[in-house]
């Protein structure tokens, strides 16, 4: 891990300055996505996205939906077209009451997606 971050570290501080800030995000896994949970079931893609709009310009607002599309899982997604925005958005809103649920807020980080189950027989 120590390597790793070496490695970064000399990436960042080798490269312009303009560079800097988008090598950053990109090292750190920081978007302008925002995970929203404990949404309101009766709360809509529209109203998720005012709630959020005083904050910068709101690009998708998502709702996750149950299967049979009757009502929301209870959380969705905010895109933001500015990390910055996004950022003073999960400092404001999380906790805050939207159609009278307090919602939490967190950023969406980018993990790599596994496919497959694992084989039980590379562990041992």
């Amino acid at each position: 891990m120590a390597a790793l971050r070496g490695s970064i570290s000399r990436l960042i501080s080798d490269s312009n300055s303009k560079n800097r800030a988008a090598q950053l995000v990109f090292c750190r896994g920081i978007t302008s996505k925002l995970f929203v949970k404990g949404i309101s079931f009766t709360t809509t893609e529209k109203s998720l996205k005012d709630a959020f709009t005083q904050f910068g310009e709101v690009v998708e607002a998502k709702i996750i939906m149950k299967k049979d599309r009757t009502r929301s899982k209870g959380y969705g997604y905010v895109t933001f077209s500015a990390t910055d925005d996004a950022q003073k958005a999960l400092i404001d809103m999380n906790g805050k009451l939207v159609d009278g649920r307090v919602i939490s807020v967190d950023y969406v980080y980018n993990t790599p997606k596994l496919r497959g189950a694992p084989n039980a027989e590379a562990d041992g």
